[in-house]
């Protein structure tokens, strides 16, 4: 067996691997394991998948180890604590270029556009003119350079109300039906959102129960019946409101 350090469960029912949710929700792991499949389910372990962050560093304490009160990390796991643009870019060249609204404006300098994502809020230097309220990403044109933005986290151009994700991988070797209903995480740490599923031979298509926010398209749609993890697929576009 291979045992890993992730917060997630492994049940076997009906001859099946299922992927469950950690003990710990708020650690919970299974978003980042949703392409494991049965062949691999079969040879790993989640060893603290049933225990709590406190009950984790108790038995560190317990044991003497050197991590027991190391500060938990936020970073990537394979690049450590560091700034993710500054990461990004010793590899990538940064191109600079404008930030427009959407009729065009220009209200300021961009510099890169692999350094953003939609939704996001920080980092943009524009002042809140105008109605005074924050800017958001939402949509990126590479052909242009153009980083584009809109006014207010209720915007409607900042909402989709269904997406298509290729590249499906089924934890249990195939979907539960052809067509129904779940619940669905486009991002981690998201709480769970209701969702209607429609399997095609190359992709699925999701509707969701209500408007989500910046659901963004080369990110992983993972789904959910309760605490069992479906699988994931990434998200290949999306339909806004």
């Amino acid at each position: 067996y291979l045992a890993t350090g992730h917060y997630s469960q492994i049940d076997f029912v009906n001859e099946q691997y299922r992927l469950k949710r950690a003990f710990d929700h708020n650690k919970d792991q299974t978003y980042f394991l949703c392409q494991l499949g049965q062949k691999e389910l079969a040879d790993v372990m989640f060893p603290i998948g049933h225990l709590s962050k406190d009950e984790v560093r108790h038995i560190a304490v317990k044991n003497n180890l050197a991590t027991a009160k190391k500060k938990d990390s936020t970073g990537i796991c394979f690049i450590g604590e560091r700034n993710f643009t500054q990461f990004l870019s010793q590899y990538l060249p940064a191109q600079p270029g404008p930030i427009v609204d959407l009729a065009g404006n220009v209200k300021g300098t961009h510099q890169g556009l692999m350094y953003y994502t939609l939704g996001q809020r920080k980092g943009l230097g524009i002042g809140g003119e105008g109605t005074g309220e924050p800017w958001f990403v939402v949509s990126k044109d590479l052909a242009k350079n153009e980083l584009v933005v809109v006014q207010g986290e209720s915007h409607t151009a900042l909402y989709s109300k269904s997406l298509e994700a290729i590249d499906m991988n089924w934890v249990g070797g195939y979907p539960p039906a052809k067509e129904f209903k779940c619940t669905a995480k486009f991002r981690y740490r998201q709480a769970d959102q209701g969702v209607s599923v429609r399997v095609a031979p190359d992709r699925i298509y999701v509707e969701f129960d209500k408007p989500q926010k910046a659901v963004t398209p080369g990110q992983v749609v993972v789904l959910y019946q309760d605490h069992i993890c479906l699988g994931g697929g990434t998200i290949d576009s999306i339909e806004m409101i």
